[in-house]
């Protein structure tokens, strides 16, 4: 039984975060327990099929959250993917780094966290090519593997885009393309954004697991648990309150624990903890953000990917700082993106070009449009009167754009238009996405307690032992995928807990 054994770390929590944590302190001998409210992804026929995943949501757990967004005036009821992995099972690889004025309102610089992408883009054999893209910051080493040529649809807008004077460049992708060491090479289908990949050629939390089985002391990975609440005495924590799928309520002990259960996932743990003692407890679950995006769509004269390529590989940052001079925000990034299913590009398309949009599917090529959003107090995470099956307070998600957000992203979707106009594009349609598959920054970090939640170290503020390793650390959320960033800050979580173990009352064997 997990409580009855003895762990030095509990990591709630399996995504990115979670899963890079538990590697670097599990190669240390130290003995690590990962939790997951969810199950294994499956990688069978089904996780290909855009009816199953994006259509019937194969994954969605049985709790639904509240979201209150622009101007309504009640919660509307969702459902979120819950399974061994977290959202990286679900991205399209894109392992970006933000660039070094992102980090002006950081309680690091750039240059503390850059050892940190090096060893996060080594663990996820991101494949990219340096110094192509205008806006990257300082690297001292190249991208573990080069990336492939462009294919049709992706050099269609890379020539577009240099024509209107822009620098496009290929995204670094963590997908595994030319690691002839592994048997699980990229086929090169268009099943990564929004799917598992059945061959598991993506790296995700899943592949770091894998590699975690080959250290000194391997995770365990418990599934089917979820977290209630910490149970705190003084400044340390000194269980975990969990229930699994049966309803059935027990503690797990260890020496130290770390929340790795998302943006969403990690404040509700916190709030149900009671830590109303705790100076920083008014910013738990606040500042959240999830960039303000949107895919430009239009339609050729010609089939737009007659070949069935993969082509989510160009990006342009030429416009990333253009708004910098005002707030001190990125503007964000431009970057290729496939075309789905004809039945889930008619499911999702808006009202009114459902039709056109199926019908016509084939002809059409993307845009998708990253904006940085403001980190503001009223955006949050909060507990709601609502209660699962097991009596568990379920959280609530209120979040509004700033004008501002509206602002810069309206700027990227002018210049989206243009690309795709340039490569050929006659009719456009413009859809803002409402996903929080980029939610960041509710526990965020920052000096004391009287400005954040946790230290740039990882530690909760006021407690010896409790360490956060996911997106909520994120003070702002810059204007690229996080998943990079989120991958390196839980390595050097990780890595500070190892050099300050006497301290939370851990040991490392030898």
């Amino acid at each position: 039984m997990i409580q009855d054994e003895n762990f030095d770390v509990v990591i709630v929590g399996s995504g990115l975060g979670g899963a890079s944590a538990a590697y670097r302190l599990s190669s240390q001998g130290l003995k690590v327990a990962v939790l997951e409210r969810g199950a294994w992804p499956k990688r069978d026929e089904k996780d290909w099929r855009a009816e199953e995943i994006l259509l019937r949501s194969r994954y969605f757990g049985p709790d639904q959250l509240g979201v209150r967004q622009y101007s309504a005036k009640k919660d509307t009821l969702t459902s979120f993917n819950q399974n061994v992995g977290g959202m990286s099972v679900f991205y399209g690889g894109a392992a970006f780094r933000l660039r070094e004025p992102d980090f002006d309102r950081w309680a690091l610089s750039y240059q503390d966290f850059s050892p940190y992408y090096d060893q996060a883009e080594s663990l996820l054999e991101v494949h990219g090519r340096a110094h192509e893209d205008p806006t990257e910051p300082a690297r001292e080493f190249d991208f573990p593997f080069p990336p492939i040529d462009l294919n049709p649809p992706a050099q269609r807008i890379f020539d577009a885009a240099k024509g209107l004077g822009l620098k496009p460049f290929q995204i670094p992708l963590a997908i595994n393309f030319n690691n002839q060491s592994r048997d699980n090479l990229c086929i090169q289908c268009q099943t990564c954004d929004g799917y598992p990949c059945k061959i598991e050629a993506k790296s995700d939390a899943t592949t770091i697991f894998k590699k975690s089985m080959k250290n000194l002391c391997p995770p365990k990975i418990f599934v089917g648990v979820t977290a209630d609440r910490f149970i705190i005495s003084k400044d340390r924590v000194e269980s975990l309150a969990l229930f699994d799928h049966q309803g059935r309520h027990f503690s797990i002990r260890a020496k130290a624990f770390v929340l790795a259960a998302g943006a969403l996932g990690s404040p509700p743990i916190l709030m149900r903890s009671e830590l109303y003692d705790f100076p920083q407890y008014q910013f738990i679950g606040r500042y959240l953000m999830r960039h303000c995006n949107a895919v430009v769509s239009y339609v050729f004269p010609f089939r737009t990917n007659a070949r069935g390529d993969f082509h989510k590989q160009v990006a342009i940052s030429s416009l990333y700082n253009e708004w910098r001079a005002k707030n001190n925000l990125a503007t964000g990034i431009i970057q290729d993106i496939y075309t789905p299913e004809k039945s889930v590009v008619s499911a999702f398309a808006p009202r009114g070009f459902k039709f056109l949009a199926g019908t016509f599917s084939q002809y059409i090529q993307n845009l998708l449009c990253v904006a940085e959003d403001e980190s503001q107090f009223i955006n949050r995470v909060e507990l709601s009167d609502r209660v699962n099956a097991f009596g568990i307070r379920l959280p609530r998600i209120e979040h509004q754009y700033s004008k501002a957000d509206l602002e810069r992203l309206n700027f990227l979707i002018k210049h989206a238009r243009m690309i795709l106009r340039a490569a050929g594009g006659k009719i456009g349609k413009l859809m803002r996405i409402d996903s929080f598959s980029h939610a960041v920054g509710t526990l965020r970090m920052g000096q004391s307690e009287k400005d954040s939640v946790i230290s740039s170290e990882g530690k909760f503020h006021g407690l010896k032992n409790l360490f956060v390793a996911d997106g909520s650390f994120m003070p702002s959320s810059g204007g690229v995928n996080p998943s990079l960033s989120i991958t390196a800050f839980a390595l050097r979580t990780a890595d500070k807990m190892i050099e300050r173990r006497q301290e939370w009352g851990g040991k490392v064997e030898s």
